[in-house]
């Protein structure tokens, strides 16, 4: 889709399509399952964890951050990354809207 086709969908619209194409990738799926299991704010862990390449990692993490579905602060050397609970509840509820609302009247 070229940056001027966006123009003719709504802003709901291009702002679901964003979140599907961050959430549409399976390690970034299993970052946020990760984070959101641990008791506090995780910071070096996730390599270990994921079993991806630190630069990879923080690709996707900037994928993630960049929808607003975490947030990281920094402490010292490193960054905390922890789940922004507002933003996950905003996405869950458009989630749950999209998929209330279309109808699955195939045959």
């Amino acid at each position: 889709m070229g940056v001027t086709k966006t123009q003719i969908f709504t802003d709901k619209q291009n702002e679901l399509a964003v979140i599907f194409k961050v959430l549409a990738n399976p390690a970034r799926i299993a970052i946020l399952e990760y984070i959101s299991k641990q008791e506090a704010c995780i910071c070096n862990d996730i390599v270990d964890e994921i079993g991806l390449a630190q630069p990879t990692i923080s690709q996707h993490l900037k994928e993630l951050k960049s929808i607003g579905l975490i947030s990281g602060e920094i402490e010292g050397k490193r960054v905390c990354y922890c789940i922004n609970l507002e933003r996950w509840s905003a996405i869950q509820e458009m989630l749950n809207t999209f998929f209330n609302k279309t109808k699955t009247n195939c045959c």
